[in-house]
């Protein structure tokens, strides 16, 4: 198990790799996190770096295609930061992302505060604490080279492959009668190509995703907070993407939301 000093160490070199857009293979063996716990600690360290108060948190590995590409065999979370959200339409740049791939996500905001406490909650208690829904697009990215063979903690550590948020304007429809499973969403390049998706693909609901979320940091000792975004997970196969592209992803009577990438 790693000691304070070196999570820290971990937490600066990541931190070291997002800033100035390198690379390593993966962490060094002596600042490896044996379990989520110590995952999770190594990345709350990176967001005491950000300038601002945490945006969000996102989900990562919600489907199958995502697990299987990262081989893990459960979700991760991830925080989103506010300083790499942006609104939708707004010019991204793609740099030396590895990944290069652009997701379809459902966002909800929390209205209330779902705080650590010994039971699990249930759905219905999340979606309650629930004040708006969001489409929105990721284009996660990893500080591992070997990001297919590090395992999920290492994964965690990085932040659960997340990188640039674009969020679209608050849904104005009544959502909460939606079945989210059904909703159909897509992403399409512009002049380019299309792929189409689901809710389904996020656990089998984007509120079942939302759930898994606030349990995940509940069990942690984490605080899913008033406010707070929470970025549920691809309801497309991830698209491959390169600069220069235009994507618009839409989510039905959830809305749209555009991103250009430089």
């Amino acid at each position: 198990m790693l000691t304070d000093s070196q999570c820290q160490e971990a937490a600066d070199l990541l931190w070291d790799c997002w800033a100035h857009n390198r690379r390593i293979p993966q962490l060094p063996a002596h600042l490896q996190p044996g379990d989520r716990r110590q995952a999770y600690d190594i990345q709350r360290r990176l967001e005491a770096r950000s300038f601002a108060p945490l945006a969000g948190w996102k989900n990562a590995a919600t489907g199958p295609g995502g697990q299987q590409l990262l081989k893990v065999d459960a979700p991760l979370a991830g925080r989103l930061l506010a300083e790499r959200i942006h609104r939708s339409g707004a010019r991204i740049t793609l740099g030396d992302n590895l990944m290069r791939v652009a997701e379809v996500e459902v966002a909800f905001r929390m209205g209330s505060t779902l705080a650590p406490r010994d039971t699990p909650y249930t759905q219905e208690e999340v979606m309650a604490a629930v004040a708006a829904v969001h489409p929105a697009i990721e284009i996660p990215d990893t500080r591992y080279d070997l990001f297919r063979e590090v395992g999920a903690a290492q994964l965690i550590a990085d932040n659960s492959c997340g990188d640039q948020f674009v969020l679209g304007a608050p849904a104005s429809i009544d959502w909460r009668s939606l079945d989210l499973a059904a909703l159909a969403t897509s992403a399409t390049i512009e002049g380019g190509e299309r792929r189409t998706g689901s809710g389904a693909q996020v656990l089998g609901d984007p509120r079942v995703a939302l759930t898994w979320l606030a349990n995940e940091l509940r069990e942690y000792g984490l605080t899913l907070a008033a406010g707070q975004l929470v970025a549920t997970g691809s309801t497309i196969v991830p698209m491959p993407v390169r600069a220069g592209q235009t994507v618009l992803a839409e989510l039905g009577v959830l809305g749209s939301v555009v991103v250009h990438l430089d």
